[in-house]
């Protein structure tokens, strides 16, 4: 199947590692030209990546305007940043809430300025698409952060809304929503749900993954970072023209709706 993204314009938020690198690779295989912003910029040797990256925080709307200027006009918003409180939330009020800040400041406001910073442009020229990167976690409660679970929570309902008022400019936005994913900030779950646990009853990383993917996920295996990639090129694509505000989980079967 042919995507015919070739020369679009893409910006990648979190494009640095991880999923976000992952998408705005495939997005270059699609003969896209990648735009990334990212707090740490990978370090490579000059023009070693077709990835034109810029360092920057989301959370600092002078800089997205600066990265707004410096960027053609997008046919593509991806955001793919998201951090976690280092708290293990079991019960909430565990995490005082001094640690909700900047998780909600960094996951949802973070999302909400950069599509104020180009969502406006888009709906002008009737063209484009959002896409954000939020959580199981997010549809589900999740009890092991909360701060993480509600922010990815509010990420969704944000792109409902931005969905309904992008339609009638042709313009999407839908989420995509991963399970457990062998990521840095799945490890620091890990690491906060071992904190005050007796030396003798903690668990190594792998075995914590394992068992936790036999519980939650049917298919019992871990999901991949190209998967969401080409999940991101598909709904970027015109196949996916009627697919508006929407949260495609891929997540093993995580979470079901009946």
């Amino acid at each position: 199947m042919r995507m015919n993204l070739d020369r679009a314009n893409v910006a990648v938020f979190g494009a640095g590692r991880g999923i976000g690198r992952a998408i705005a690779e495939a997005f270059v295989e699609e003969g896209c030209f990648v735009f990334g912003f990212d707090s740490c910029v990978p370090e490579s040797p000059p023009n070693a990546s077709p990835i034109q990256f810029t360092a920057g925080d989301v959370t600092d709307r002078e800089q997205l305007a600066q990265f707004g200027e410096r960027c053609p006009p997008l046919d593509h918003v991806v955001y793919c940043v998201g951090i976690g409180s280092g708290q293990f939330g079991f019960p909430f009020w565990k995490v005082d809430p001094g640690h909700w800040s900047r998780v909600l400041e960094v996951n949802l406001i973070g999302a909400v300025q950069v599509a104020h910073q180009f969502a406006p442009a888009m709906a002008e020229r009737r063209r484009g698409t959002l896409l954000f990167l939020s959580s199981v976690a997010g549809q589900i409660g999740s009890p092991t952060d909360p701060p993480y679970s509600a922010s990815k929570a509010g990420l969704i309902n944000f792109m409902q809304c931005a969905a309904k008022d992008l339609a009638a400019f042709g313009v999407r936005a839908n989420a995509i929503s991963p399970g457990m994913v062998k990521t840095d900030l799945n490890r620091s779950v890990w690491l906060s749900s071992q904190a005050g646990i007796a030396a003798s009853q903690r668990v190594d990383y792998e075995t914590w993954a394992e068992q936790k993917l036999r519980k939650v996920a049917p298919l019992g295996r871990w999901q991949e970072p190209g998967e969401f990639a080409a999940m991101a090129v598909y709904l970027a694509s015109d196949h996916a023209r009627n697919i508006t505000g929407q949260t495609i989980n891929v997540d093993g079967g995580w979470v079901m709706h009946s």
